[in-house]
């Protein structure tokens, strides 16, 4: 019997351009590859708390811990050692008060622990997230509206974080920060301004060299939870919708994100990674600054639960999702995959 080629195969023998061509091998795939991942794009995150010799597995976080000060040094050095070129640090400080206080102390926990790695380590790009929600009792991210409290505003609700106060101690802490060695700072708490507070304080001590890498477009997301438990910062009521971007707004980003590069911010961030690729993209497109995406806590647990059902293959997925953020438009993917990638990459 003869078989009769159908209209569809028929009108394929006349195509010339087939895609699958360029699929045979693994040589021809990899040479039009269009995103390349590679160790250098990567910033691993570390959470440092008191004491010696610690390394306190992070329940949610598996492969993540809190870390004392000298084996930040020793978890900094292995990133360093596998290609990946800067750390940026989480106090968990033992001692918690309605300011924040550690965190613009210059004996304070994460203070240290640049000292350290930038000795250890001084090529290392040591990056400070700026917020204050792991230093406060109450687990927000500035000074909030108390009565009797010296900056009370009976016009605002009690509870709502205020805003210009809390500008005062974000340009504190930064240079408390960068005279420990700090490359960069990273304001995280969506206050309005901060930017241009951090760089007026870090500019009026002499110190216009340091960077800041702004979480510029920072949404209230469900998949913080994870970090929650790593820098035991959650808010003791209420919420960070007051601050923090909707999820639903994208057009609102770029608005974020402009007022910070107006205000002198040198790398610019969405967080998180994954959820929000369309914002990335959009960013991307629109701003001529380096682009980092937070590839938060709950992206990093959903990935490995899943492989620990045998649902997913952890390495395939996580990769995956790594190159789906650089392909989005980021230039730096701030990951608790870092070093695992790295390795994965080199094998």
């Amino acid at each position: 019997m003869t078989l009769t080629k159908s209209p569809a195969r028929a009108a394929l023998a006349h195509q010339t351009v087939r895609p699958r061509r360029l699929r045979q091998s693994e040589a021809l795939r990899r040479m039009v590859r269009e995103t390349s991942l590679t160790p250098a794009d990567f910033i691993y995150p570390l959470f440092i708390k008191p004491g010696r010799d610690i390394e306190q597995p992070i329940r949610s976080m598996p492969g993540q811990y809190q870390l004392s000060v000298d084996r930040s040094v020793a978890f900094a050095r292995e990133a360093w050692e596998l290609g990946v070129p800067s750390v940026i640090l989480f106090g968990v400080p033992a001692d918690k008060d309605a300011t924040g206080s550690e965190n613009y102390d210059a004996d304070g926990i994460v203070p240290q622990a640049i000292r350290a790695i930038k000795d250890a380590l001084p090529e290392m790009v040591v990056i400070s997230d700026m917020c204050f929600c792991e230093y406060t009792d109450h687990g927000h991210c500035g000074i909030i509206n108390i009565p009797n409290h010296q900056h009370f505003n009976p016009h605002l609700p009690e509870g709502y974080v205020l805003n210009d106060p809390t500008l005062d101690l974000l340009g504190l802490a930064s240079v408390v920060h960068a005279e420990a060695g700090a490359d960069v700072i990273a304001p995280s708490g969506m206050m309005d301004g901060m930017v241009g507070a951090i760089r007026s304080a870090l500019d009026a001590n002499g110190m216009d060299h340091v960077a800041i890498m702004s979480y510029a477009a920072k949404y209230a997301s469900g998949f913080y939870g994870p970090f929650r438990e790593a820098a035991e910062s959650p808010p003791q009521f209420g919420d960070r919708n007051q601050y923090q971007m909707d999820p639903a707004n994208r057009r609102e980003a770029l608005k974020e994100v402009a007022l910070d590069v107006e205000q002198g911010a040198d790398f610019l961030m969405v967080k998180p990674a994954l959820p929000y690729l369309d914002i990335l993209s959009d960013v991307r497109r629109q701003f001529n600054l380096p682009i980092a995406a937070y590839q938060v806590s709950g992206e990093y647990a959903m990935l490995h639960a899943a492989a620990m059902n045998g649902w997913i293959d952890l390495r395939r997925t996580a990769l995956e999702s790594l190159t789906s953020i650089k392909r989005a438009g980021a230039d730096l993917i701030l990951t608790y995959f870092a070093v695992d990638a790295a390795k994965w990459l080199q094998e």
